[in-house]
């Protein structure tokens, strides 16, 4: 499953810093032909414990991570959805992303002896929000009003579909004037469909990334001014928040285990913000993991919240869906537990499952084609 996240902002906001910690935890390419590498996109494993404790249980030979692609999309400013600053190009690359993570710069101008500058002279979170935030909603009403123009005719006619689809770009069309993300919205399953074709930046999930100073132990410290009243906005708008030092993740991110976590301390960071963001980024896209374990292989695989056990086999291959006969479902922990397979069998902790099971995050399963 080709899953993507653009990284937005402004400049200077740490958009590049954080993606160069984050792609540190890239994985081979070649596990995920779905994907094409160039510089300013990273595939990046998702840190699950559940994963490596499977492989260590199975003795195996070959352990691959779930993953997500982030993509460094260059800094958005003010007039972007009017083409200023090569803006149709980067809003275009954010368009073909399945997710946003904003990133808010928090950390003041200077810092030691070096001076970051920031586009408009001072720092203003709000204010950096409600800028990326116009440009996409601007961008986005001009998608609406267009769509809403080319099917007139089809609406004066009477037309069913179009009356329909007129409905839902209207509803969209008052959210955005009063300057809203159309993601604040919810739509019936048959609505999303509609939705889902506009391609609107504004309906895409999106996660914010409160960059930080380094040092900072206590949320409202990192600036107190608006650090409230920003993320009340944030969660009021449906979206969510992840704090993190991109700078202090870039200077560890040649660093692993307790080495890593020491010089963490000794930087001022208190905990691993990269892991919390990349599994802040694959719970907001909606996914799940489900595991295959054996001597050979324990992977970790990615398939949408509620799927189906052949639409999860799709997973491994699109065959699985159609020549699907049943599964063998064990959850990872009860697996664990019992020491084997024959033992979580006996238990009765391995079940047999059918074409209208839900997969739950957490099950190891075994295919019958």
């Amino acid at each position: 499953m080709s899953l993507s996240i653009g990284i937005v902002g402004l400049p200077n906001v740490g958009k590049s810093t954080l993606f160069n910690a984050l792609t540190k935890k890239g994985v081979p390419a070649e596990n995920y032909p779905f994907c094409t590498i160039d510089p300013s996109v990273g595939i990046v494993a998702v840190p699950d414990d559940r994963l490596y404790k499977l492989a260590d249980f199975s003795q195996t030979k070959r352990t691959i991570p779930a993953a997500v692609e982030f993509v460094d999309i260059a800094g958005l400013v003010e007039g972007a959805s009017k083409g200023e600053g090569l803006g149709n190009k980067f809003l275009a690359n954010i368009r073909e992303t399945d997710a946003i993570l904003h990133m808010v710069r928090l950390f003041p101008l200077t810092g030691g002896d070096k001076e970051i500058a920031h586009v408009y002279g001072n720092v203003d979170p709000m204010r950096d929000i409600g800028v990326i935030n116009l440009e996409l909603v601007l961008a986005d009403f001009e998608t609406v009003t267009k769509r809403l123009s080319n099917i007139q005719k089809d609406t004066k006619k009477g037309d069913k579909d179009a009356l329909f689809e007129e409905e839902i770009l209207k509803r969209i069309e008052q959210v955005l004037e009063e300057g809203k993300l159309a993601n604040s919205l919810e739509f019936t399953e048959e609505e999303s469909k509609k939705v889902k074709q506009l391609n609107l930046l504004t309906s895409k999930p999106m996660i914010y990334g409160l960059n930080k100073k380094g040092g900072v132990k206590n949320l409202d410290e990192a600036n107190p001014v608006y650090f409230k009243e920003m993320t009340d906005e944030i969660l009021a708008g449906g979206s969510q928040f992840i704090l993190i030092d991109a700078k202090i993740e870039d200077e560890l991110k040649d660093f692993e285990g307790e080495e890593k976590e020491t010089f963490r301390k000794e930087l001022g960071g208190e905990h691993d913000g990269i892991n919390d963001l990349i599994g802040g980024c694959y719970k907001l896209l909606g996914l799940d993991t489900y595991f295959t374990t054996g001597v050979e292989e324990t992977r970790a695989w990615t398939i949408k919240h509620g799927s189906t056990a052949p639409v999860a086999g799709m997973a491994i291959h699109t065959d699985f869906k159609d020549k699907f006969i049943r599964a063998e479902i064990v959850f990872w922990k009860d697996l664990l537990d019992a020491g084997s397979y024959g033992e979580a069998r006996a238990k009765g902790k391995v079940r047999t499952e059918g074409k209208e099971y839900i997969v739950k995050d957490g099950d190891v399963i075994e295919f019958k084609i």
